[in-house]
C-alpha cells in the first residue's frame, strides 16, 4: 500500500496519475497547496494505523521538522520517498529516501511528473507507452516552460484543461485515455473548450497589463498585480509587456499567497520568495504573503501610480526608428531616443541628454526604470516630429548630447 503527497497543480496532478497507472488501487492520492503539505506529513507520520503505507511526497518539499520525522520514520522501520525538481529543495538529497533533480542527462529541465516517471519505469511498477510518455512530456514542457519555446500549444492547452475541472475529473479521464488509446490527443469536445479558455485567458491578462504597480525590492525593481487566475501566462506576458522590469509579482489575496515569474537568466525569484518562507524554480516561484510582504506588496504598492503598457502595433513610433522613438510618463514629459555617433540619447523636454548609451534596448531600459515612460502610439508621435519641425527645431544636426 502507499501513500502519495502531492502538489495541486499540474506537475502535481500529473504524478498522481502516473501512481494511480502503477498501483491501482493500492495508493491513496492526496493533492496539497505548498502551505498544506508539511501538515499532511506531519498527520500521516503521527497516525500509527498509516505506517503500514510507503510514503510517497512528489513536486513539493517538507520542512526541517518533517525532514527530521521522516528519517526516524524509517530509522524505525517505515518506507518513505520524495522526489522533486525544486533548486530549494537540493538540501534534501543529503538524505537517501530524496531524490532531486532540476537537470535530465540531456541537460533539459525536469519536473516531478517526468522524474517519478523514470522511478516508476526503472523499478518495474509500470511500461512505457507511447501514450504516458507523450503525457508526461506535455507536463514536463509545460512546468518548465519549455512548451514555449517549441511552439507547443499543446502543453499550455494540457494545463487549461485540468482547471476546466475539478482534479479528481481530469485526472479519471486521464487515466482512461492513457489506459486505452496509444497516443495521447485532445478529443473534439475539449479542441472547442479550449478555444474558449484561451479567449477567456487573452481578456484577464489584457485586464491585468493595466494593473501593473512598479515597486523597489533591494536592488530590484519588481512589478506587482492583483491575481487570481492564469498565473503562469499571466507572469510570463507581464514579464514580456514590461521587460524592464526584473520580475513579477502576483498577490493571492484569498489564499494569502505570492507567486514570482521571471523571463531574466540573471534573477533568481527563488532566492527572493526564500526571504518570505517560500521558493522554488529560478523563473518561477512561490511564497506566503507574511506581514513583511504585505507591508512592501500590497500596503505600500497601493499608493503607487500603475504602469502604462506600450502601444501597440505601431508602424512609425518603434524602436530604433532613423528619425527617433518617443515616450511619454504619467507627468506628460516627452523622452526621445535618437541615435548619434553610434550612441543613442534620451532627451527630455527636447533638452539635450547626458549619458549616452551603447544600444537602444540599453536607453529604452533605463528610461523605463527610472521615469516609467511608455511608448506612444502613431498618432502622438507624428503630431509631436509634426510640431517640432513647425518650430524649426527638428534638424539632422541637432544637439542632442549636453555639453
Amino acid at each position: 500500500m502507499y501513500k502519495l503527497l502531492t502538489h495541486n497543480d499540474l506537475d502535481g496532478v500529473g504524478c498522481g496519475i502516473l501512481a494511480t497507472l502503477a498501483f491501482g488501487e493500492d495508493v491513496e492520492i492526496r493533492y496539497n497547496s505548498i502551505s498544506s503539505l508539511n501538515e499532511e506529513v506531519k498527520k500521516f507520520l503521527a497516525d500509527e494505523t498509516q505506517h503500514h503505507k510507503e510514503l510517497w511526497v512528489t513536486d513539493l518539499a517538507v520542512n526541517e521538522e518533517n525532514e527530521a520525522a521522516i528519517s526516524a520514520f524509517i530509522k524505525a522501520g517505515g518506507k518513505a520517498r520524495l522526489v522533486d525538481h525544486h533548486k530549494t529543495s537540493e538540501h534534501l538529497n543529503a538524505h537517501e529516501w530524496a531524490w532531486i533533480a532540476t537537470k535530465q542527462d540531456d541537460g533539459a529541465q525536469t519536473s516531478a511528473t517526468s522524474m517519478l516517471y523514470d522511478v516508476l519505469v526503472q523499478e518495474g511498477h509500470m511500461e512505457k507507452s507511447q501514450s504516458v510518455s507523450e503525457f508526461v512530456e506535455l507536463v514536463r514542457q509545460y512546468d518548465t516552460w519549455e512548451w514555449e519555446k517549441r511552439q507547443n500549444e499543446a502543453a499550455k492547452q494540457l494545463n487549461a484543461l485540468l482547471f476546466l475541472q475539478s482534479i479528481d475529473e481530469f485526472a479519471a479521464e486521464m487515466i482512461e485515455r492513457l489506459q486505452h488509446s496509444d497516443s495521447f490527443v485532445f478529443n473534439d469536445l475539449e479542441a472547442k473548450l479550449l478555444q474558449v479558455q484561451d479567449a477567456q485567458t487573452e481578456r484577464y491578462i489584457r485586464k491585468k497589463r493595466k494593473q501593473v504597480v512598479p515597486i523597489k525590492v533591494d536592488t530590484y525593481l519588481a512589478g506587482v498585480v492583483h491575481a487570481e487566475s492564469y498565473l503562469s501566462e499571466l507572469g510570463n506576458d507581464l514579464g514580456k509587456t514590461f521587460p524592464h522590469l526584473d520580475f513579477i509579482v502576483m498577490v493571492m489575496m484569498g489564499t494569502k499567497r505570492l507567486s514570482l515569474r521571471t523571463i531574466h537568466d540573471d534573477v533568481d525569484v527563488s532566492a527572493i520568495a526564500g526571504n518570505y518562507g517560500g521558493g522554488g524554480h529560478q523563473k518561477a516561484s512561490g511564497a506566503t504573503l507574511t506581514e513583511e510582504a504585505f507591508e512592501l506588496f500590497v500596503k505600500h504598492a497601493f499608493e503607487l501610480q500603475t504602469l502604462r503598457p506600450d502601444a501597440p502595433e505601431n508602424k512609425f513610433n518603434t524602436p530604433e526608428n532613423d528619425l527617433g522613438t518617443l515616450y511619454c510618463n504619467e507627468q506628460n514629459d516627452k523622452f526621445f531616443i535618437v541615435q548619434q555617433n553610434r550612441k543613442y540619447y534620451v532627451m527630455k523636454n527636447q533638452k539635450p541628454a547626458e549619458i549616452g548609451y551603447d544600444t537602444f534596448a540599453e536607453a529604452e531600459k533605463q528610461l523605463k526604470r527610472e521615469e516609467l515612460a511608455f511608448l506612444v502610439n502613431d498618432h502622438r508621435y507624428v503630431k509631436y516630429l509634426s510640431e517640432r519641425v513647425k518650430k524649426q527645431d527638428l534638424t539632422v544636426n541637432q544637439p542632442v548630447v549636453k555639453k
